[in-house]
């Protein structure tokens, strides 16, 4: 099954308040999960990479098999690709994780501009709303199949 993946984190202050956002889509574009939460503080980048593991997390309980992500943290998909090394330890702890939850997953990632689909602005705005407190945390439940 293939899902689609929007994530996104911000931080207020970096490090700051940090909250992360996650969309996940199946092919025919109905949502099957969702979700934003405060993590704390965390700086930008940890956040994007919290983001992406939720979504990666939730992706495999869907029984994704091949998972296009959408990101718009250039650092955090070109990290992914290889193209950028990962220094911050704090970031390749997470990045070790990200590619352990992936596992038997195959991951498309796209760099996109911010705010350049209509689920990226949503997964912008609730994870800035919810870092400065301003969202209540939401998860939708896992959907249960019949």
């Amino acid at each position: 099954m293939k899902i689609y993946l929007y994530t996104d984190g911000a931080s207020i202050g970096n490090p700051g308040a940090a909250g992360i956002a996650y969309l996940l889509k199946d092919e025919q574009g109905n949502i099957i999960r969702q979700g934003r939460e405060p993590i704390g503080t965390a700086t930008n980048n940890q956040a994007e990479y919290r983001a992406l593991l939720r979504g990666l997390e939730l992706a495999r309980q869907a029984g994704a098999d091949v998972v296009e992500w959408f990101s718009d943290s250039e650092l955090l998909v070109r990290q992914w690709t290889g193209a950028y090394q990962v220094k911050s330890p704090q970031l390749h702890s997470l990045m070790q994780q990200a590619r352990a939850l992936a596992s038997g997953i195959t991951v498309v990632p796209h760099a996109v501009p911010r705010n350049s689909l209509p689920e990226m602005r949503q997964v912008d705005s609730w994870a800035r709303r919810v870092a400065k407190g301003h969202l209540k945390p939401h998860r939708t439940a896992p959907r249960t199949h019949p």
